[in-house]
Parts: structure tokens; sequence; C-alpha cells
């Protein structure tokens, strides 16, 4: 049976090769990202760990192997592998690996060329350093979660888009690459500290921003992108779905009002704080009056950046996703192709996730 370490790698990443030390959310999202890329990712993870449930999607594009960590014998095999690796993942709280004894002044001592990607919801230091907490807990902090929301009500969280993802796992890999671009030219690894609560802090920087100059308010839904605008919303159909309106600039809003029929003449300013109120009634009464795909049509070809809200279902048969190709089937489970592309070195469809793990013996043997 070849294994994804057997097959010929394909994409920007392929010859670098990534050792992983199994956990859950951000961490195998970054493994799997850099593997999508053609990286050459080994999943280390413990004896009868397979063949997995609710996370195994994530395991696509690599190998596992199987170690016990409390183990020093198998401590020494990772370690080996370590010895040839470009990059390791590991994602448990401070000190952990360290007790392992899988820490970086080990692993960089075996290997001075290794970037070591480490990623927590606190970070490495700090007063909470050493706190459990989930995507929730590291965006509350923030002020992002605080900012999600309708005018008058609770926040939402974002799923854990903001934290484990957008703010987590797309920053180890931002800070990896860096670190494998700078090893370049000095020749040395180093340890690369990825936070959630720094990474969601860094995807808000435009609403800072805007706070900054007076253009924000703490107040939730009162503002420019968070539900605040009419002409920024969504609306419900008549049919009980919903349509996506994000008419910022005039000319969109100009062509948005022509497709709902609503002479411009007389309305409030599309800008007026104090009329939203009166503009959001005007449209939702408007846009209940058909059904979602009634709207889509009429919207269809304009640019009044208006969209059907779809459901994931529906996604899967969206024309555009569905031209570009961007969702792929994999082991029985839709998900999505690898992103971004590539013109000159481009990906591959990723392989399944293994169904049984590979001996740690048989891998890196070159």
């Amino acid at each position: 049976m070849s294994t994804p370490s057997t097959v010929t790698r394909q994409g920007p990443l392929a010859g670098v090769r990534v050792v992983e030390l199994a956990g859950i959310g951000p961490g195998p999202h970054a493994a799997l990202l850099l593997a999508d890329l053609g990286a050459d990712v080994i999943r280390v993870q413990r004896p009868g760990m397979l063949p997995g449930f609710m996370e195994r999607p994530q395991w696509r594009g690599r190998t596992i192997v199987e170690a016990n960590l409390k183990d020093p014998a198998d401590i020494e095999k990772v370690l080996g592998l370590v010895e040839k690796a470009d990059v390791l993942l590991e994602g448990f709280r401070p000190g952990v690996t360290e007790r392992m004894g899988l820490g970086p002044d080990a692993a960089l001592e075996r290997n001075p060329r290794l970037v070591y990607g480490r990623m927590t919801g606190w970070g490495q230091h700090g007063p909470l350093a050493d706190r459990a907490g989930h995507d929730i807990n590291y965006i509350s902090l923030t002020g992002v979660l605080h900012a999600i929301g309708h005018k008058g009500e609770r926040p939402v969280p974002p799923l854990n888009m903001v934290g484990d993802f957008g703010g987590g796992s797309m920053f180890l890999v931002f800070g990896i690459l860096a670190a494998l671009i700078e090893r370049q030219g000095s020749g040395k690894g180093q340890v690369v500290d990825a936070a959630m609560i720094d990474g969601a802090l860094a995807l808000s920087h435009m609403i800072w921003g805007m706070r900054g100059v007076g253009l924000w308010s703490d107040e939730r839904g009162s503002n420019l992108l968070d539900t605040g605008m009419s002409f920024y919303d969504t609306y419900e159909t008549s049919d009980g779905k919903y349509l996506a309106v994000g008419c910022i600039e005039p000319q969109f809003y100009a062509e948005f009002l022509k497709g709902l029929e609503i002479d411009p003449e007389g309305l409030p300013n599309q800008l007026d704080p104090n009329a939203q109120d009166q503009l959001k009634k005007l449209f939702a009464d408007k846009i209940k009056t058909k059904t979602r795909d009634e709207w889509a049509a009429v919207f269809e070809g304009t640019d009044a950046c208006v969209t059907p809200v779809l459901t994931l279902t529906e996604a899967t048969a969206n024309e555009h996703i569905a031209a570009r190709e961007s969702l792929v089937e994999i082991d029985g489970v839709v998900q999505h192709a690898p992103a971004p592309r590539f013109s000159r070195t481009p990906g591959a469809v990723p392989t399944p996730p293994p169904s049984e793990a590979t001996p740690i013996d048989q891998v890196w043997t070159e």
C-alpha cells in the first residue's frame, strides 16, 4: 500500500518535510494546508487513535505514524524524524513538549535548521498562557466577539473561523513560511510562537484603525460592517431564505435600488446614520415580496453586490464554485480544494486520510 510519504509530492512546498505532533483544530489544519501545497507531512499520534471520526477529514494528504510520547524509546524515534525534517508542528500547552523531551531546545539541538511551530490560544507566555480555552474564549478578550451581532442583541460566535483558523492556523502557516525563507539566508531554524489571540487581533486591524479615527463605535450593530448600515446586511425573502446585500460604494448602491425598483429621489442619504432604520424597513419590506432565487435572478449580471445566502449543501452546486472546482470529494467527504492556486507549481488533489498507520521506521528512510 502506498502512503502519502511515498507519493511524488506536487506543489510549491514539494521537498519540505513536516513532523506534526497530533492535536485538534488549528494544528491539524495548518498541517493540512502545508500538505496541500506539496509538503511531506508525517502526523505522529498515540497508538489506537485510527480511524478517527470528526477530525478524520483533516488528516488528508499525509502519512500517520504511531508513537507513545511517554516512552523514551518512542521519543527517540520521533527525534529521528525531527533530524530529517524542516518543520515541526505542535499545539500543546506551554511546557508540555519540553517535559516530553521534544521541546524546542531538544529538537533544535538535533536539527539546528528546524522551524519549530507552536500553536496555542494564549501564546507561550502571559498570565493566561497555562489556561484552557477555545476559539470563543480567545476572541472574546480581543473585542472581536463583542463586535459581532445585531444591535441590542448578544454577541454571536462566528463559528470557529476567527480564532482557530483565521487567527490560528493561518498565522502559524504564515510564520512557518516566513521562517523557512529567513533560513535560506541564515541557515538557522527558530521557534514560531503562533497564538490565536495575537492572530485574531491582527485580523481585526481595519476595525482597530477605524476605531482609532472615530469611525467605529463599541456599540454592536451600529457600524459600517456589522449590520449597522442598511446597505450591508442580510434580508429575509418571501420563502424564509435570505439575501446578502453589500453595496457600500454609491454606484453599487444605485444598482441595488434599481434592482429593487426603488426611486432614489427623496430617499435619505445612503450614509446618514439617523436614516438607517427607515432604509432597513424599506428594503426589508421590498425584499420580502420575492423569493431568494427570484431576487438572485433580478441581480444576476449586475454590480449591486447582492447574492443569495446559500446553505453548505447548496454551495456544493453553485455554478461559480463548480466552475472553479473549489470543492472536491475525498474519501466520501466534500471539502475544499487546495488554495491558493499556482501557475507554475500547481498542487495535486490531496490523498485520502490514511486508514492505518505506517511503521515509523518506514518513513523518510533515505
